[in-house]
């Protein structure tokens, strides 16, 4: 349990199908492209800005060629929201752009420079070691979106690694970011995904892939730090300007802008680990560098969302203390938002007008942070509750469900899903209790959760309805999403991966059909622990 107050849509596939296969509804992994559209309609319309910062913020540089790029997915919905063709995504030319054997017209790759803290230990030079931002969009919503490619080779940033992506790994972060985004969580999202034809070694030899990503932008608390570590206070302005600009135009308008940039992406964080915590995710790399300005969810490594509850959980292979467990991601990014504080205090300090005002101001804006999440979290858990209206005890008899379900392994998201049919009337607790290794445990609580619902004027339909939009039917469970990485990686086969898509891109609504995908893993099939892929 988080303890209160504690802080330091649609994917259609473009697939060309083999025809000699007796399932011609198999796709194939690296079928070819399509190559009805000719190269001339490949447009993305960039209009970049990253690019007019200083020479210091990036390196430029072209992705590395592939051997043989062959096109897995592309994100029909997705692309169609940004003005983009998909079907000339999905041409020889586009297929091409999309595993950086070609530059498209317009784009002005990059590798971003930053640095971050890494599981606590401080790194002054890390930048984009296997990505290339080719250039920013305008969405038909009016915003501005970074396209990046993803394991698209070595860039100066790269350490000594390979730059590139293993195709598990890809599709994974496809899968993740889709489904958050159908949740309704803030997230990057996945517009392609193409295979390389050449092989990567990470504990195995595997096969290589290149993902498109697009994001709000690619600004993280460590590309503040990177400029603040270097003492380049010139740098760190220039970066907030350009955030203001993009992120938080309302700051301009302050009378402290930078204070204003804080605080923003202060409440934006706490809203964000609010609706993680409801959801059960578990993020599990949540370094600095992984800490999006814009407030979106980013770099899906070892990320899982929990089934039997416990607040100690953790999957990610490299986190072995814990550090980002479920119930410390709160003060996990309480601490990462303060380290964007001290990379900010420079022009805050100026902005103030004296040393002691400019850190007033900084522990004033992380002061925030606390009750901005328990708010958003109480909120969503009175939602998740089938509570209209906000009483005094509402916290405690969330709190006292979750300890219930953490001692009685009591599956986090079915637990809730069973509720919204409980919110409708007595004959509902069945299914709940089922859930619960002693169901008395649930039995004794629902008396007071009812007692409680007596005080709402609102019809049990009402409450249902409030409460199925709280609470997905489905997320990707860890060993369904094992599986279809299995399958496409070790047998060539995409078809869980297609089917499992479809699942968490409608994950609000009744699918009785789909049972299997909303059931808890069999022992044999318990997914513990999840892995980087670099």
């Amino acid at each position: 349990m988080v303890k209160r107050g504690h802080f330091v849509a649609s994917n259609l596939t473009l697939h060309v199908f083999n025809k000699s296969m007796s399932s011609p509804d198999a796709p194939v992994i690296g079928s070819p492209a399509l190559s009805g559209c000719d190269r001339d309609l490949v447009r993305f319309g960039f209009e970049n800005t990253y690019a007019r910062l200083p020479e210091r913020f990036y390196a430029r540089l072209d992705p590395t060629p592939v051997a043989a790029p062959r096109l897995v997915k592309v994100n029909v919905e997705l692309a169609l929201s940004l003005g983009l063709d998909p079907e000339a995504l999905a041409s020889v030319r586009g297929v091409e752009i999309l595993a950086g054997n070609s530059v498209a017209e317009g784009a002005e790759p990059l590798a971003l420079a930053y640095a971050g803290h890494q599981f606590g230990h401080f790194v002054p030079q890390l930048g984009d070691g296997r990505a290339n931002l080719l250039g920013e969009v305008m969405g038909r919503d009016g915003v501005r979106y970074d396209l990046q490619l993803k394991g698209s080779g070595p860039t100066p940033f790269s350490r000594r690694g390979d730059g590139r992506a293993a195709l598990g790994p890809v599709l994974r972060e496809y899968i993740v970011s889709e489904a958050m985004a159908a949740l309704g969580v803030p997230t990057t999202r996945a517009l392609a995904a193409v295979t390389t034809g050449e092989r990567v070694l990470r504990e195995t030899d595997l096969p290589g892939a290149v993902l498109t990503r697009v994001a709000a932008s690619h600004l993280r608390v460590g590309t503040f730090q990177y400029f603040a570590a270097q003492g380049d206070t010139e740098g760190t302005r220039k970066l907030a300007d350009y955030a203001i600009a993009r992120h938080y135009p309302e700051a301009a308008q302050a009378t402290h802008p930078y204070r204003a940039l804080l605080d923003g992406v202060i409440f934006r964080q706490a809203h964000l680990l609010a609706q993680w915590m409801l959801l059960g995710f578990i993020h599990g790399v949540m370094n600095t560098d992984n800490t999006s300005i814009s407030g979106e969810t980013i770099d899906y490594g070892p990320c899982a969302f929990m089934e039997a509850y416990d607040p100690a959980m953790v999957f990610s292979s490299i986190d072995r203390q814990g550090r980002y467990s479920y119930s410390n991601q709160a003060n996990a990014a309480h601490w990462n938002l303060t380290r964007l504080a001290e990379a900010l205090l420079p022009v805050l300090v100026q902005e103030a007008g004296s040393e002691e005002a400019g850190l007033a101001s900084a522990y004033e804006a992380l002061a925030a942070f606390g009750p901005q999440f328990e708010a958003a979290r109480d909120a969503g858990l009175r939602r998740k509750l089938g509570l209209f209206t906000e009483r005094e005890g509402d916290a405690g008899l969330a709190q006292d469900l979750l300890e219930r379900m953490a001692a009685n392994h009591a599956d986090f998201t079915l637990t809730f899903r069973r509720l919204c049919d409980a919110g409708a009337g007595p004959e509902g607790d069945r299914g709940v209790r089922a859930l619960f290794a002693d169901p008395g445990a649930y039995d004794s609580w629902a008396t007071g959760w009812r007692r409680r619902l007596e005080e709402e004027s609102v019809s049990g339909r009402e409450r249902t309805a409030m409460m199925r939009m709280a609470s997905p039917a489905f997320i990707p469970r860890n060993h369904m999403v094992e599986a279809a990485l299995d399958a496409a990686v070790e047998r060539q086969d995409f078809q869980r991966f297609e089917e499992l898509l479809d699942v968490v891109s409608r994950p609000y609504e009744d699918r009785p059909e789909l049972a299997r995908y909303a059931t808890p893993a069999r022992p044999e099939e318990c997914v513990s622990q999840t892995f980087c892929g670099t």
